[in-house]
């Protein structure tokens, strides 16, 4: 029900460095990461870039809403001074350049499709698929379900839209839906998905709703888990996997 890592970098190196950038990718590396968790937004000129907030102001330098922006104007701020001095002038990472990356080291993904809005969940999750599915093409070619699956990256949403959307796109990518809280629905939403696993809050999960899902047949993935004795907690209630911020102290095993 989930062939893949256990533990997931959050947004790349969780805490550690400037998050969805390849510094962060490489600080992952370092402490033995070779899964990640990151997230996907689009510019104005459609292209995918690595971005968690919609707005300016935490992560980059700016007002303002980064949809509204594109590519090229984008990679001129810094993305990593906001974290420390150490990270000064890292640029914004884009989809094609951490493809490439994890590729070359092995790396698994958990590619969480973040739209800047509603009104740009569907063609988020179509850019993200289309580029998803043509990087893989010949890995989904020779996927075998129960095999090979850890050949594959995962795709994630709050967006039950953009999941559709990336759905349509990439059918081959398998599809994990991300809630905050479990909807009473959950089920009838993942077969709708046609989705592997259902992600969720640490928080708001109960071992009586873990249960519930893992005799439902899903994987169950929850974020942000950064307390080893929390982690130990909610994989004896059968979680199947998470990411962590803390990856100092929670490490990929």
């Amino acid at each position: 029900m989930w062939p893949y890592p256990k533990v997931a970098a959050h947004r790349g190196g969780g805490t550690l460095a400037p998050e969805n950038t390849l510094a962060a990718f490489r600080c992952g590396m370092e402490y033995g990461f070779r899964a990640v968790e990151f997230d996907v937004m689009l510019t104005s000129d459609e292209q995918a870039i690595l971005m968690h907030d919609a707005s300016f102001g935490r992560t980059l330098p700016g007002e303002g809403k980064i949809a509204e922006h594109t590519l090229q104007d984008l990679q001129k701020l810094d993305a990593g001074g906001w974290h420390s001095p150490k990270y000064a002038g890292e640029p914004v990472c884009t989809l094609a350049q951490v493809l490439e990356f994890c590729r070359g080291n092995g790396i698994w993904m958990n590619i969480e499709i973040k739209p800047a809005g509603d009104a740009y969940a569907v063609r988020t999750g179509e850019v993200a698929g289309e580029a998803v599915a043509r990087f893989f093409a010949d890995e989904i070619a020779a996927h075998v379900p129960g095999r090979n699956d850890r050949s594959l990256p995962l795709f994630s949403s709050f967006s039950f839209d953009a999941l559709m959307a990336a759905k349509r796109s990439a059918p081959g990518i398998p599809r994990g839906f991300l809630v905050d809280r479990i909807p009473v629905d959950w089920e009838q939403r993942l077969q709708a998905l046609d989705a592997v696993a259902l992600h969720t809050s640490h928080k708001n999960l109960t071992p009586e709703l873990a249960q519930a899902v893992k005799q439902a047949g899903y994987g169950l993935f929850c974020y942000t888990v950064n307390e080893p004795a929390r982690a130990e907690e909610i994989l004896g209630w059968g979680v199947d996997g998470f990411c962590t911020d803390r990856i100092d102290l929670i490490g990929p095993a």
